[in-house]
């Protein structure tokens, strides 16, 4: 089969896109010459993948935005550009992901076969598929996708987000004008998706504060605290919190806050996008984990401490359609998290690194 162009369909978050980039090198190494193009859904997945010299071209469509009748035409025009392979990224347990697959009229459509609606999400409308495997991380999992491409590699590499001096300058400078550049940087996020519920992953912002306070009083830290628009209040409240030792990033392109990340010593998240762009700058990192998996999506290749509680229920997340929900109601797997739980995780990584 004579392979001209390819689409990536990535329409899920920052750190779900972030996740197929060790793919993505894999597969312009399988096919040198060929167009290879991102399908992204989210602005946030466009600026990730700006730059990557993997690609030849992303495109940025907000389907739920546009509507139903602009995105058929937008799918049209998409189709006019004949396809030889579509490759839906992991996960894609959606129908309305794999329908946008069959639109666009690729020969070859890619894809997984689910352990968890499968039927309902129409995912045999891919012509291509590779079974999910329980352990696997989800970054291996697009590695097995691109497998039936025959693309194989036993040690894949790093996530990948390409900065440029701009940034690299930005954050230098953000730095300097605070007076922090040389203190002792610890990196938080405190917030995490909304979307199918999934603000059930949180640890509480008052814990945050706590562990904030304590940083300061035992290292004379300064916490940076990053998040998106839908987390201003949140990193307000733990900013004024912290008496002058906390420096809120707003206002920032997702490049500068990767640059400023990296500047960080070490970074303290919830299960999020943010974690994973940690990961892609080395960024050693403290994972706060509920009810979704570790094991799919760990901090990739770099330090890492996963702080959990491993109840009969855990982990209880899995990739559909279905809102993030808790058959006791409480999500105590991530409420019950203590603050010192944290601090000992933290601790155990600095002696590490």
């Amino acid at each position: 089969m004579s392979v001209k162009k390819i689409l990536v369909i990535s329409l899920a978050g920052i750190g779900n896109t972030l996740l197929f980039t060790p793919a993505l090198r894999l597969l312009r190494r399988g096919f040198p010459a060929a167009y290879i193009v991102a399908l992204v859904m989210f602005k946030g997945a466009a600026e990730i993948l700006e730059g990557n010299p993997h690609l030849n071209e992303v495109i940025h469509w907000n389907f739920i935005k546009e509507g139903a009748f602009r995105s058929l035409k937008f799918l049209t025009q998409l189709r006019a550009c004949r396809y030889d392979i579509s490759i839906n990224a992991y996960p894609a347990n959606r129908r309305e992901y794999n329908l946008i697959s069959l639109l666009v009229g690729a020969k070859l459509r890619l894809g997984h076969r689910y352990d968890h609606l499968d039927l309902l999400s129409l995912n045999f409308l891919n012509n291509r598929r590779v079974s999910e495997s329980y352990p696997r991380h989800d970054v291996e999992e697009n590695l097995a996708l691109i497998g039936l491409l025959g693309i194989r590699d036993d040690s894949p590499g790093k996530l990948e987000i390409f900065l440029d001096e701009g940034d690299e300058k930005f954050a230098g400078d953000w730095l300097v004008k605070r007076g922090i550049a040389r203190d002792f940087k610890v990196g938080f996020h405190a917030g995490c998706a909304r979307f199918k519920n999934q603000a059930k992953r949180r640890w509480a912002e008052g814990k945050f504060i706590q562990l904030g306070k304590a940083l300061v009083q035992r290292y004379k830290a300064k916490i940076l605290i990053f998040g998106g628009p839908d987390e201003v209040q949140t990193n307000q409240r733990i900013d004024q919190s912290l008496e002058g030792d906390g420096y809120m990033v707003k206002g920032t392109t997702i490049k500068q806050t990767a640059a400023l990340m990296k500047r960080c010593d070490l970074f303290v998240t919830n299960d999020s996008g943010l974690m994973h762009i940690a990961a892609a700058v080395g960024l050693p990192t403290v994972a706060i984990f509920g009810p979704t998996n570790p094991g799919w999506v760990h901090p990739w290749k770099t330090k890492y401490e996963i702080i959990r509680r491993d109840f009969s229920c855990s982990p209880c997340f899995f990739y559909s359609a279905r809102p993030l929900s808790c058959q006791y109601g409480d999500f105590r797997c991530i409420e019950s998290i203590s603050v010192e739980e944290v601090l000992e995780g933290i601790e155990k990584l600095m002696g590490r690194s």
